[in-house]
C-alpha cells in the first residue's frame, strides 16, 4: 500500500478545524490566557476558541511529510478567524519535551479566508502555488463545496469534525483516484531484450 501524500491538503475552518462558526458563534476581540494558553472570545459566557482533537496531530503529520497546508474558508469575517489562528497554540510533537507550542497560523502555508465559492478559492490556490488541481485533497464540513471536484480537487465530507479517522478515509479516496504509476526498471534485465 502506498503511503503517497497529495502536495496540498486544505481544510474548511468552521465545523472542519473548530466547533463554531467564527463569524456568528464567536465575539471579538479574542485573547489568549498566558498560563493556560487557552484562547476565549468576550462574551459574558466566554467561548473556548480551539481545534477538534485530533488537528494538532493531523498538523504535524502533514507539515512533518512536507504537504502544503492550506485554510479555505468563505467566512464573514476573515480577520477575526485570522486572529483565532494566531492565538490557538498547537502543542509540541509528542515526544518533544523541549519545544514550545506554536501559533497555528504558522502551521498554515495559504490561506484562502474571505467570502467566496471554494472554486474561486481554490482557482487563488492553484495559482499562487503552481501546484495541480489533482494533486490537492480538500476537507469540509459542506456538501455544496463538492463544486471543487470539477477543478480535480479530491473532495472529503467532514461530518463531526476533522479526526484521524477522516483524514485517513480522505487520503485513501484521494490515493484511489492517482494512484502511483511505477515504471518497471528494464536495466538488469536480459540484455538480449535491450
Amino acid at each position: 500500500m502506498t503511503s503517497r501524500l497529495p502536495k496540498l491538503v486544505a481544510f474548511d475552518l468552521d465545523y472542519t478545524l473548530w466547533d463554531f462558526w467564527i463569524d456568528t458563534h464567536v465575539h471579538p476581540p479574542l485573547k489568549r490566557d498566558p498560563s493556560t494558553g487557552k484562547v476565549i472570545d468576550s462574551q459574558r459566557n466566554p467561548k473556548t476558541i480551539n481545534f477538534y482533537r485530533d488537528v494538532p496531530h493531523i498538523m504535524h503529520r502533514l507539515q512533518a511529510a512536507d504537504v502544503t497546508i492550506a485554510a479555505c474558508s468563505r467566512t464573514d469575517a476573515p480577520s477575526l478567524a485570522r486572529e483565532a489562528l494566531d492565538l490557538i497554540l498547537i502543542p509540541p510533537k509528542t515526544g518533544d519535551n523541549n519545544a514550545k507550542p506554536i501559533p497555528a497560523i504558522k502551521f498554515f502555508d495559504q490561506l484562502e479566508i474571505y467570502p467566496s465559492s471554494k472554486i474561486k478559492h481554490f482557482k487563488k490556490l492553484h495559482e499562487k502555488t503552481g501546484i495541480p488541481y489533482d494533486e490537492m485533497l480538500f476537507f469540509d464540513d459542506e456538501w455544496r463545496n463538492q463544486e471543487v471536484e470539477e477543478l480535480g480537487v479530491t473532495f472529503t465530507l467532514v461530518p463531526n469534525g476533522l479526526n484521524v479517522r477522516i483524514l485517513e478515509k480522505g487520503l485513501k479516496e484521494w490515493r484511489k483516484r492517482h494512484p502511483v504509476q511505477v515504471t518497471e526498471d528494464v536495466v538488469g534485465a536480459d540484455s538480449a531484450l535491450i
